[in-house]
């Protein structure tokens, strides 16, 4: 079995964790610019463990803005091998009521003003996201709710939108009744793509802060509504990343689902004709397949 050293990316609510030994936060310097904030280090039980608040302490950062390509590597750098990440969500479905968390297993991407890809001009890959999320740590996760007393769904399609914005009520309806779509949030894309690029296993889990505004008995969504179930939620997300190392400890030495061998067919790029400065910056998340 491998030493596993589990990343956890905080969302909305979620800027610290508790309970970690040899607590830290460090820099890590990236060539796709700084990550969000600094990173929290630690071990969790025994566990290595590596905490990113995604908005940065204090909520800099809009979805938008989120550096999502440094984040990823910065954790990659640090030695991360499963990355966890937790954010707010609104639901489309009666069953996953405000309170509930979400382990995702598919998403729609509405997002159009990021950056998406590790990959370019001078190198090109494509990764496979059939299924973007890896099945193993999903199920840690899982595991880690129950275990927790929280509600939580197993599965669920998580429709990305550009954001800083909740949807108006035809985007609503569409989203759930046409594209049948379960929650809905502002950051699970590029994020999981990129993690799919830089080969590491990603699991999601959105926590459910409202009815978006399809539900005809809710009001629509307003920052007051969600900041009252995110309290809730966020101690809940803590709790849950406690009881992860219980479900982690075991690491395959390879990943059962192929998360870490990503890239093995995914770069088009004749080895003659790669950028070496592209190729450069791509050491730490592709660094296993270009000889880095």
């Amino acid at each position: 079995m491998a030493e596993p050293v589990i990343g956890i990316i905080g969302g909305s609510g979620v800027y610290q964790i508790e309970g970690l030994e040899e607590a830290r936060w460090q820099a890590v310097e990236t060539p796709w610019g700084a990550p969000s904030d600094q990173i929290l280090t630690g071990r969790l039980d025994g566990i290595r463990m590596a905490f990113l608040p995604r908005h940065g302490r204090g909520h800099v950062h809009s979805p938008t803005t989120v550096p999502y390509r440094a984040n990823i590597d910065a954790l990659k750098r640090l030695g991360v091998t499963d990355v966890i990440a937790v954010s707010a969500c609104g639901s489309f479905r009666e069953d996953m009521a405000p309170g509930d968390f979400v382990v995702v297993d598919q998403y729609i991407d509405r997002t159009i003003a990021r950056e998406k890809s590790f990959f370019g001009t001078g190198c090109v890959a494509h990764v496979s996201l059939a299924h973007p999320t890896c099945p193993r740590l999903s199920a840690a996760c899982v595991a880690a709710a129950e275990a927790e007393g929280i509600r939580v769904h197993d599965t669920g399609t998580y429709l990305a939108m550009e954001g800083p914005q909740f949807s108006t009520l035809a985007e609503s309806r569409m989203y759930r009744d046409v594209w049948q779509a379960d929650v809905i949030g502002m950051t699970g894309m590029p994020e999981a793509k990129l993690a799919r690029e830089a080969e590491l296993c990603y699991a999601s889990v959105a926590m459910v802060t409202d009815y978006d505004c399809w539900h005809p008995d809710h009001d629509a969504v307003d920052v007051a509504q969600v900041i009252a179930t995110l309290t809730g939620n966020s101690a809940n997300a803590r709790a849950l990343v406690k009881r992860l190392p219980a479900f982690l400890r075991d690491r395959p030495e390879t990943c059962p689902h192929t998360c870490d061998r990503a890239l093995d067919h995914a770069i088009m790029t004749a080895p003659e004709k790669r950028e070496p400065s592209l190729v450069a910056r791509l050491d730490a998340v592709a660094g296993r397949v270009l000889g880095a």
